[in-house]
């Protein structure tokens, strides 16, 4: 048995609290946990990880980094940025949505698949996006088309090696990678804070409705929770309406506060949005999420079930 399967038995089901300023937990078998350390045991350290808390056997372990809570707030209070995508730490000053969209109209996509289309973003500049689930759900050839601003112009491009990485289907997203070999380096977004928001501010979204690529509507914030089959949703009056679904909402700084996914079909300016907070946590326990051609609708893996040991019958004495 690898350490790995050996340290994926000592998982323990919990309802952590995901912490910014993470531990380090660095494993024999170079794999990394972070996450907060909540015992320190002789034998094991218990961490929570924000989505399940781990017992780790000292034996994994070859070292562990405590974080600098203090140096982390210091360094959030001028960027909040991750090596996987950037967060803004303090909203920043709101502009006009003409020139917004100039800038960062880039890194909305549109996500085609054989049975329809939706639209994602990038968060990184190396080709990773993010789109509902139900944009992908259940295909495999998926392809992204992406306007490039080049000499003042935008040309389209069509990238058609597009890898699942992750997926939360009771969250609605996906986590997508382009793999061409000659792509670019793309322009990202910046995720920034719904809790920041208030009922009544303004916020644009940026998406292909119907197939009208680098469609932008405009609106409010109706209400930040929005409940909905027992999931809360930022609501607003931007029009959203199919094929926006997996795009961007963002606030008038240009931060992405939600991902837009579904609206009220029989009402207007009736439209709903994840929050960004939700993407957030996907994205830091993305491995958790993990896609596997195996089982591409379920990224939890269980062991099989032991055989059922077969009574002898009595033997007459």
């Amino acid at each position: 048995m690898s350490l790995k399967k050996q340290f994926a038995l000592v998982a323990l089901l919990g309802c952590g609290v995901y912490s910014p300023f993470a531990d380090t937990i660095q494993l024999k078998d170079t794999a990394a946990v972070t996450g907060k350390i909540l015992a320190e045991r002789a034998d094991s350290l218990v961490v929570d990880v924000g989505y399940t808390v781990l017992v780790i056997p000292r034996s994994f372990i070859t070292s562990v980094t405590k974080a600098d809570v203090a140096g982390a707030a210091a360094a959030a209070s001028v960027a909040g940025t991750s090596q996987f995508y950037t967060a803004s730490a303090h909203p920043a000053a709101t502009r006009d949505v003409s020139s917004l969209v100039k800038q960062i109209g880039e890194a909305v996509v549109q996500v085609k698949t054989p049975e329809g289309l939706g639209s994602g973003f990038f968060l990184n500049e190396d080709g990773y996006l993010i789109t509902n689930f139900h944009v992908i759900e259940g295909e495999t050839e998926i392809s992204v088309e992406v306007y490039h601003q080049r000499d003042g112009q935008l040309d389209r491009e069509t990238y058609k090696q597009v890898k699942i990485i992750a997926i939360n289907k009771f969250h609605d997203l996906a986590l997508l990678h382009i793999e061409d070999k000659n792509a670019p380096k793309f322009k990202p977004v910046t995720l920034g804070s719904a809790d920041a928001l208030s009922v009544g501010d303004g916020v644009f979204a940026i998406g292909s409705p119907l197939g009208l690529e680098r469609t932008v509507t405009q609106g409010i914030l109706s209400t930040k929770t929005r409940q909905l089959e027992g999931e809360l949703y930022l609501q607003t009056s931007t029009q959203i309406n199919p094929g926006n679904s997996g795009g961007p909402l963002f606030n008038l700084a240009g931060e992405v506060v939600g991902v837009t996914n579904m609206k009220i079909t029989f009402g207007e300016g009736l439209g709903f949005a994840i929050p960004v907070e939700l993407v957030k946590n996907f994205l830091d326990h993305r491995d958790a999420f993990a896609y596997s051609t195996d089982n591409p609708n379920n990224p939890f893996r269980y062991l099989e079930p032991p055989s059922r040991t077969k009574q002898k019958a009595p033997v007459a004495k």
